[in-house]
């Protein structure tokens, strides 16, 4: 690649500084930038707060490049964690890493790096940006090192936005990343990865959510799947499909949470076969590069750590898309999203809105 001018979003960790330190010694005008999204007080937040700050300008100092902050928290607040509450409020499990990249990096992010006349904005996403020589197009791929694959969050991405993106790491593994930051003498080469939700500090998400929640921590019943009472919950935001522990009851023989009736906030619980499904409907669908057709076979993966299964994808009213599993897949949960896959590539994904019983 010629010598371009390229935004490098640094969050403080070893994956964006290793992005920024690489471009740089390939000959890149590079440009760190670290938006701040949350107000964690005297808390010590995850990824963007004042530590993380910290740790990005040092990298920038160390590696020779301009540093700026963005302030997005307002918009963060009302396009993420508004979202993250108003679906735990209505028994619904979010990712708000997914609406992160969306919104944050990949909408505000990019056209900031557009309009200080970027070529391209960088992130240390593991995942792989592929052109067509042929036909210009792009694909949006699995990245070498499978097990930190972010591809999953990243469905949301379409030609627009891959064409102005670059993921240096996506061919890489984490511990070629960190051996290459050690190379580099970055000093965050063997920081610890920051893990769960960046914007909850306490000791749990419930601890976080109780302030905001309305109907999502009204005391209701627990049923089983004919209706019969079963014990008593107080709130249907502590529970997820497939939960098992904390369910508030003993029955001598394992029991899970197989759904959540928001509007008439019950919780029905049963056996982990009662938890195996082979149809959803999912919508908000984003394509890479449009829909193949109005039905397809494609592999689908209902969570981030699901192995994908393969499945039918039909098109239905609404923006709405029918999915169908060659085999039942095990708690599959309204609120997660499911990315549909052709081989390495993504061909587009959305958010599960309902199993089909």
């Amino acid at each position: 690649m010629k010598k371009k001018r390229i935004m490098v979003a640094m969050s403080g960790g070893v994956d964006s500084a290793t992005t920024a330190a690489l471009l740089k010694k390939q000959g890149h005008e590079v440009i760190g930038v670290t938006m701040q999204l949350w107000d964690y007080g005297e808390a010590e937040g995850g990824c963007c707060s004042a530590d993380e700050v910290c740790d990005a300008r040092r990298v920038a100092y160390e590696v020779g490049i301009p540093h700026y902050v963005v302030n997005y928290m307002d918009s963060f607040k009302e396009l993420v964690v508004s979202d993250f509450v108003e679906k735990y409020d209505s028994g619904l499990t979010p990712i708000p890493c997914i609406l992160c990249n969306q919104f944050m990096k990949f909408n505000f992010l990019l056209k900031r790096a557009l309009e200080m006349d970027a070529d391209y904005l960088a992130t240390g996403h593991y995942a792989r940006i592929v052109q067509d020589s042929n036909t210009g197009k792009y694909s949006l791929s699995k990245a070498v090192d499978l097990n930190k694959d972010q591809s999953y969050f990243l469905f949301t991405l379409g030609q627009k936005e891959l064409s102005k993106l670059i993921f240096p790491l996506g061919d890489k593994t984490k511990p070629e990343v960190r051996k290459l930051a050690t190379d580099m003498g970055l000093k965050v080469a063997k920081k610890p990865e920051s893990m769960g939700v960046c914007f909850i500090t306490g000791s749990s998400y419930r601890e976080f959510l109780d302030p905001y929640l309305e109907r999502g921590k009204r005391e209701g019943d627990i049923v089983d799947a004919d209706g019969n009472f079963v014990a008593k919950h107080n709130g249907i935001s502590s529970f997820t499909i497939g939960q098992r522990r904390g369910l508030g009851f003993a029955t001598g023989k394992p029991m899970y949470v197989v759904d959540i009736d928001s509007e008439n906030n019950k919780v029905v619980v049963g056996a982990d076969d009662d938890l195996f499904r082979d149809k959803l409907i999912a919508g908000d669908i984003s394509w890479v590069d449009g829909p193949p057709a109005d039905r397809f076979n494609v592999t689908s993966k209902v969570r981030y750590r699901h192995d994908g299964d393969k499945s039918t994808v039909t098109l239905i009213e609404d923006g709405k898309v029918l999915v169908n599993f060659d085999k039942p897949q095990r708690a599959i949960t309204p609120g997660q999203a499911i990315v549909f896959y052709k081989d390495d590539d993504v061909v587009g994904g959305g958010w599960i809105k309902e199993v089909v019983h």
